[in-house]
Parts: C-alpha cells; sequence; structure tokens
C-alpha cells in the first residue's frame, strides 16, 4: 500500500500537527495566533470558518443553528449503542457551528467529516464519535448527544459513502487500498487532528479534554486510536470491539459453513427460543429466568444434547445434526489442522440472537471482509472456505491494519483511560475480551490496572438491546474517570422501554458481579451489590 501522505508531511505527530495547524488556522483567518475566547464563547462567527484553510482538508459548507432549529435526519443510520448519554428522550437542540469538510490525506482518499461547535456554553472538550459495521455515514445521533451536553463533537464516514451501491458494506474496498487505510484508521486521526485544529480556530483554544466513544466497529476504532495515535484521546469508550477482526468475522461465518457442508444442520428460529429456554432453567437464578437473563454464562455448562430427540424431529426438540450446531455454535471455529479454535463461540444464553448467522446465507458484514477486502473477489464463497489456510491470509494481509494486540502501553503512560464493556448475549463471546483484557493489565504493567476498566453485561445483546439492564451515561462516565479521578466501578445502568425505565441494575467492573442481596426490588440496582463472581454462585444457590 502507498505511504500515508500525512506521515510524510510529519502529521502522524498529533500534538505539534495541533499546534502548526491552529497557527495555520489563525493566520487563514486573519487571528492572532494565541487568541483566547473565555467561558466557552466564540472568538470568531461561525460564517468565518468557511476560510480556513488546512492541508488536505476542504471545508464544503458552514451553517450556524439557533437553539431548536437544528432536526436530525428522519433516514439517519440508527448506530448502536450511540445513547452516549443515557438519554432518550427527545431534547431540542441547542445553537450550534456546523462545519462540514472533505478530508483528502491520498489521491483516492474522500473522507467526509463534520465537526458541531455549541456557540454558548462550550464546556472545554471534544468528543470524536465512532462509527459502526462498515462505516460509510456520519453519526449524527452521537454528535448531537455531545452538544447537548456541552462538547464540541465530529464525526467521519470512515472514507466512503456507504449510501451507494459501491459503498456498501466493504464493496468499496475493492481495489482500493488507500481508501481501507482510511477505513482502518486514517479517518479518524485526521479528523480528530483537524477537529481539534477547527475548535481551536473558532474558540481562541483548543480542547482541554478528549474522548472517543464507540461500540462494534466503532470499539474496534477505539483499540486502533490507543494504539496507533495514543495523544489523540485522554478517555475512550470501546464498546464491543471486535477484536482481532479477522479471526472474529472468521467465527460469524462458520455457523453457515456448517450448514452448507450438511443443510440437515440449519434450525428454525423457533428451535433457538427453545434452547435458551433451558439455558435459563439450567443457569439463571430466579431472578434471572424471571428477567430473561443468565447472570453468569461463563459457568454455565448447557449441553443441547439435552433436547435431542428421542425420535423423529419434532418442534420441542433438536435432531442430532441440529445438537451438533448448536454445540459447535458455543465452541466457535476449529482449525482442521491443530483442531484449536480459532475464535470463541457466543456464550450460553445469546441464543435469541444466533438465527441470522446459520439461516442459510453467510453473514454479510464477515463475508464482506474476506471476499473484498481479503481476497479482492466478489465471487469467494465462505461455503469454500479452508479455515487453516484462508483465516492465516486474512490475518496476514488485513490484520496489521485492523487487528490491535495488546500493547497500550504508551496510551495508558500518558494517563489515557479505557472503558470496554460487552453484552453476554453478543455473539462476541466476553470470555475473549477478558483475556484481552488480562493480557492488556500483563503487558502494560500491574499499574495500568487503574486505567483500563472491562463491564461484561449480562442480557444485553450487541452493543444494546435484549433483556439486560443496556442504557447509562458512557459520556459521563469517562468524563468522571479522566476530568474528577472517579474510577469506574459500579455503575448503574437500567433497561428502558417505550421510554420508560422498567428495572435498574448496576454494572460491576470485572472480575466483581452483581448479586442480589436477598431482599428489595429485584427490579432495582439498589437491591444488589459487586462481589466476586464465587459469592455470586454462593448467593443464587
Amino acid at each position: 500500500m502507498a505511504q500515508d501522505r500525512r506521515v510524510a508531511d510529519g502529521r502522524r505527530g498529533c500534538g505539534s500537527t495541533f499546534r502548526r495547524l491552529a497557527v495555520v488556522l489563525a493566520l487563514a483567518l486573519g487571528l492572532p495566533a494565541a487568541a483566547h475566547a473565555a467561558g466557552g464563547a466564540p472568538a470568531i462567527a461561525c460564517a468565518d470558518l468557511a476560510k480556513a484553510a488546512m492541508p488536505g482538508a476542504t471545508v464544503t459548507a458552514v451553517q450556524a443553528y439557533a437553539a431548536g432549529e437544528y432536526k436530525l435526519p428522519s433516514n439517519r443510520p440508527e448506530p448502536p449503542g450511540m445513547s452516549l448519554t443515557g438519554r432518550y428522550q427527545h431534547r431540542e437542540s441547542p445553537a450550534f457551528c456546523r462545519v462540514s469538510l472533505t478530508l483528502a490525506p491520498s489521491a483516492d482518499s474522500a473522507i467526509r467529516m463534520e465537526v458541531w461547535l455549541p456557540t454558548s456554553g462550550w464546556n472545554g472538550k471534544f468528543l470524536g464519535v465512532a462509527n459502526f459495521g462498515w462505516g460509510g455515514s456520519l453519526m449524527y445521533d452521537g454528535m448531537f448527544n455531545g452538544v447537548l451536553e456541552g462538547y464540541a463533537a465530529a464525526s467521519n464516514d470512515t472514507g466512503h459513502d456507504g449510501s451507494g451501491p459501491d459503498g456498501q458494506g466493504g464493496r468499496f474496498s475493492l481495489g482500493h487500498p488507500e481508501k481501507v487505510i482510511d477505513y482502518a484508521y486514517r479517518a479518524d486521526h485526521d479528523m480528530t487532528v483537524d477537529a481539534k485544529a477547527i475548535i481551536k480556530a473558532f474558540y481562541g483554544s483548543g480542547p482541554v479534554r478528549s474522548y472517543f466513544i464507540g461500540c462494534s466497529l466503532g470499539g474496534l476504532e477505539g483499540l486502533i486510536e490507543a494504539k496507533r495515535y495514543p495523544a489523540d484521546y485522554d478517555g475512550i469508550v470501546a464498546g464491543a470491539p471486535p477484536n482481532p477482526l479477522t479471526t472474529f468475522n472468521a467465527a460469524q461465518l462458520w455457523p453457515s459453513y456448517l450448514v452448507s457442508q450438511d443443510p440437515s444442520r440449519m434450525m428454525p428460529e423457533a428451535k433457538y427460543a427453545l434452547v435458551h429456554d433451558a439455558v435459563l432453567k439450567a443457569c439463571a437464578s430466579p431472578i434471572g429466568q424471571a428477567q430473561g437473563l443468565v447472570e453468569q454464562p461463563d459457568l454455565c455448562r448447557f449441553d443441547p444434547v439435552a433436547l435431542q430427540c428421542k425420535g423423529a424431529d419434532a418442534p420441542d426438540c433438536l435432531t442430532a445434526p441440529q445438537v451438533f450446531l448448536m454445540r459447535s455454535f458455543y465452541r466457535g471455529p476449529v482449525d482442521p489442522r491443530t483442531n484449536t479454535v480459532i475464535f470463541p463461540g457466543p456464550a450460553r444464553g445469546s441464543e435469541l440472537g444466533l438465527y441470522d448467522f446459520a439461516n442459510g446465507k453467510p453473514f454479510t458484514n464477515a463475508l464482506d471482509l474476506y471476499r473484498y477486502t481479503v481476497f479482492q473477489d466478489a465471487d469467494w464463497e465462505s461455503a469454500k472456505m479452508d479455515w487453516d489456510k484462508d483465516v492465516k491470509t486474512a490475518i496476514a494481509k488485513v490484520g496489521p491494519l485492523l487487528d490491535v494486540d495488546s500493547d497500550l502501553k504508551p496510551f495508558l503512560a500518558r494517563g489515557g483511560k479505557l472503558l470496554m464493556y460487552i453484552g453476554w448475549n453478543d455473539y462476541h463471546n466476553p470470555e475473549q475480551l477478558i483475556d484481552y483484557y488480562k493480557a492488556l493489565i500483563k503487558t502494560a504493567g500491574p499499574a495500568s490496572r487503574g486505567s483500563v476498566r472491562l463491564f461484561t453485561i449480562p442480557g444485553m445483546n450487541h452493543c444494546l438491546g435484549g433483556a439486560g439492564c443496556d442504557t447509562f451515561s458512557k459520556l459521563g462516565v469517562i468524563d468522571a474517570w479522566v476530568d474528577q479521578g472517579q474510577v469506574p466501578e459500579r455503575i448503574v445502568a437500567a433497561k428502558i422501554e417505550k421510554f420508560r425505565v422498567v428495572r435498574t441494575r448496576p454494572l460491576c467492573a470485572y472480575p466483581m458481579v452483581a448479586r442480589y442481596m436477598g431482599k428489595g426490588d429485584a427490579n432495582d440496582a439498589a437491591s444488589f451489590d459487586c462481589v466476586a463472581a464465587a459469592k455470586a454462585v454462593e448467593a443464587r444457590g
């Protein structure tokens, strides 16, 4: 792949780059380079930002909105987990300045980004909003959350337009190595550099704190930022990061591969509910059964053979091939040469979300990585996948761009805080993320324990949804940690239905888990405390 032009001109060093761009912007706008605006008030008019001149970037639009004037687009994508403040109710938009840019770090780059700047009450902080899936769009909800709380916020489309046929999924990566680099890491970093420069030009001073928040792809983007550009952000929230992406996407193709080899393994969707009910009865406490979740899936040893039909196939049992499929789901893909698990399968309790991975069609997001990005072949089929050679090829070709190892020492050494979270009903088994967390601490040393927290959430699906309490203020937690030193050990989360809180439960920092104290309302977080996992098992009985 061609050299990143911004490496050549010095833009990889964020600190010096930010200062240089701020001076360039100040001169372009006719401001003194050291201008300062007190109290979060703008130093210049919003319209003046149209004159901004930055290397490799073009301002395409600038618009000022009065309070209540801006309306979120009705056709916007709904990014998972983007209720960054834990608030779902409608709130009127504040007054803000909206700056749209196109970044061109390479000849084949066209990264769309926006910066939203509150025109009063700026809190002096910056929020970078991550993407999801294959990107291709701006995260309006996340930016809206940010400006509501007084943040200057920015988002980008990861370097391609996902609304057109050539931009949907991973198709954009066919024959476009520079766009793959943009998607992998360059779009987020360049957005961050340019957003900070615009913030300094608008307010007269740069942000005192910078946070990056995302889930799914956005969680992976957060880890990539921490790894490649440790000075970009002070705090990062990485929800359900699919890392390593190459082997995780292989795991998502595994069930459809098994069904393609033997169609008798396919299960109707209703049978996944059958298995789920059996798992709840075997492994959940009475409270968990009532709420529809398994509290500690890592301790659940339910074997689907318990549901095997005694005679002919029936709606209330599993055939032998279907038992094989469920066992293979839980185990995860296996390297046929070494007989080792490539990536662990989903945890017990996640059955209601598994049908889409074994319905006779390969899971598209995962298929795209292999056919378009790895093999550059639109006709590549996962049904013919070589589980030894093809996975190794993906790791070798794409791994250096999208997989993140456990060495985040530079980010942590400079005081960066990393909050990771994941649901136990995600296809991504939290046990794998627990292993990554342990490796990260081991690599960085014992002192890093004060800078990293992991929360595993019973009953939550991918980023949100499911029976678990999935709603909490990601932005509030990371800000309190970085800015006020409030280390997150217990977070109260809510389950919201039709804009109404139906229950709350504490999320406990790993390795602690929430335990019902034996009295009080089981739908109230105050009835739970955070204890060691073994004690929680004893209390369950």
